[in-house]
C-alpha cells in the first residue's frame, strides 16, 4: 500500500498569483531572502493581493543561501511577535525552505534542530497558521514537498527536516515569477528539475502515480529548458519550466530520490558546486551504472524515439552542454590535489546519505568512488 500527499491546492498557469486573492486570514507574514522579489515586483503584488483578501502583512527579509538555524530562530521569534495565521514562503528554495522551519519553531519553540532532522519528527502543525509556497525559481519543487533543509553554521552541518507535516497548504506556480531569473540559475534549476523527475522514475519504491508525473515533468524539461535559458522573456517555457518543477516534486517527494542526489550532496557541500551542477555531472554516469538493474532509462529513451539508457545519458549530456553547465567536476577548479584528498570522504559520505536506500542499484563504496572519479575525469563508466 502506497500514500501519494501533495498541498491541499495547487494554482498554476501565468498569473496564478492572483488566487491569493481567496485566501482566508487576518495577517500574513511574507518570508523573502533579499532584493530580487522586490525588484521584480513579485513582492507587492503579493502583499496588494493578500490585502484584497482582507489580510495585513507583515515581511521577515534577509534569508541567506542555505538558510541557517540563526535565521530561522529569527524568523520564528517575529513570528511569535507578529502572531500571523497565515506563512507565506516567496522566492527561491532557500526562503521557502527557511520560511516552513521557522513555521515549526513557531508552532513548537523547544523544538532543536537534530531532534527535527530524526526521520518524521515534526509534530501536528496547523494549530497557529497554514503555509503557502510561491517559488520564484523552477528547480527544487520545494513547493510541494515536506522538505526543508537549514544549516548549523557552528558545526558546518546541514539537517533535513523531511516531514509530510511541512508540505504547503497552498503552492502557487506562477511561470510569471520566473522572468527575471540569470540565464546560469534557470539552467542549474532546470537541470535540477530534471534530475528529480529521472531519480524518482526509477527509485525502487515506484509507482504509477509518481512515474506519470516524472515522466511529464521529464518531457517537459527536454522541450522547454534551452528556449527558457535563451528566451528569459519567452513566458510559455517559464511556465513549462515551472510546472516541470513542480511535478518533479509531486513525484519525488513521495518516492524519494537516488545517488545522484547522495553524491551531489557531498560535492555541493564539499566544493561549493551549484546543486543542479552537481547532478547534471553524476545523471549520465550513474544512469549507465543504475540501468545494469532496470530499463526504466530504456523507456525514458523513447521520448527521444530512441531505446536504451546510453541513449538517455547521452540526451543529458546534450541538454547540460546547450545550456552551459560544464561535464566535469574538474571543469568547475576543483584541483586533482584537493579532489584525491576529499575522495574518500565524499564517498562514505554518500553511502551514508538516506538518498542512497531508494537508489535501484545497491551500490558498493567502490562503485561510488569509481563514478565520483569518472565524473570529476569526465569520462564515461562501464561498472
Amino acid at each position: 500500500m502506497a500514500k501519494f500527499i501533495v498541498p491541499k491546492e495547487v494554482f498554476h498557469g501565468l498569473g496564478s498569483l492572483e488566487n491569493l486573492k481567496g485566501l482566508k486570514g487576518t495577517k500574513a507574514v511574507i518570508v523573502i531572502g533579499g532584493n530580487s522579489v522586490k525588484a521584480n515586483g513579485s513582492l507587492g503584488r503579493t502583499e496588494n493581493y493578500l490585502k484584497e483578501a482582507g489580510m495585513s502583512t507583515v515581511v521577515f527579509s534577509g534569508v541567506e543561501a542555505d538558510p541557517s538555524i540563526d535565521t530561522v530562530i529569527k524568523g520564528a521569534e517575529f513570528f511569535t511577535q507578529e502572531q500571523p495565521d497565515v506563512i507565506v514562503g516567496l522566492g527561491g528554495c532557500s526562503a521557502i525552505d527557511a520560511a516552513k522551519a521557522m513555521w515549526v519553531y513557531y508552532e513548537y519553540p523547544d523544538s532543536t534542530l537534530e531532534e527535527l532532522a530524526a526521520p518524521f519528527a515534526v509534530k501536528p502543525m496547523r494549530n497557529k497558521a497554514y503555509f503557502v509556497a510561491i517559488p520564484s525559481t523552477s528547480g527544487t519543487g520545494t513547493e510541494i514537498t515536506g522538505l526543508s533543509v537549514i544549516t548549523d553554521r557552528e558545526k558546518g552541518t546541514k539537517y533535513p527536516i523531511v516531514s509530510h507535516e511541512l508540505t504547503p497548504d497552498v503552492a502557487i506556480v506562477d511561470g510569471e515569477l520566473c522572468e527575471s531569473m540569470p540565464a546560469h540559475v534557470t539552467a542549474n534549476t532546470g537541470l535540477d528539475a530534471l534530475s528529480h523527475g529521472v531519480e524518482a522514475y526509477v527509485s525502487n519504491i515506484a509507482d504509477r502515480y509518481n512515474d506519470a508525473l516524472a515522466k511529464g515533468a521529464i518531457e517537459l524539461v527536454f522541450e522547454n529548458l534551452q528556449k527558457a535559458h535563451t528566451e528569459p522573456n519567452n513566458k510559455e517555457a517559464r511556465q513549462a519550466m515551472h510546472d516541470a518543477s513542480c511535478m518533479a516534486g509531486m513525484a519525488f517527494t513521495n518516492v524519494w530520490l537516488g545517488i545522484v542526489h547522495s553524491m551531489s550532496h557531498q560535492i555541493g557541500g564539499t566544493f561549493g558546486i551549484p546543486h543542479g551542477c552537481g547532478n547534471a555531472i553524476l545523471m549520465p554516469n550513474v544512469t549507465r551504472f543504475n540501468s545494469k538493474v532496470t530499463d526504466k532509462y530504456d523507456d525514458l529513451a523513447t521520448l527521444f524515439g530512441k531505446s536504451t539508457a546510453e541513449d538517455f545519458a547521452q540526451e543529458i549530456e546534450t541538454l547540460r552542454s546547450s545550456v552551459g553547465v560544464v561535464g566535469s567536476i574538474k571543469e568547475y577548479g576543483i584541483s586533482q590535489e584537493e579532489w584525491d584528498a576529499k575522495l574518500d570522504t565524499l564517498t562514505q559520505n554518500a553511502m551514508d546519505d538516506p538518498c542512497t536506500l531508494f537508489n535501484p542499484r545497491k551500490p558498493k563504496f567502490e562503485e561510488i568512488k569509481a563514478i565520483y572519479q569518472a565524473c570529476y575525469n569526465g569520462t564515461s563508466i562501464n561498472l
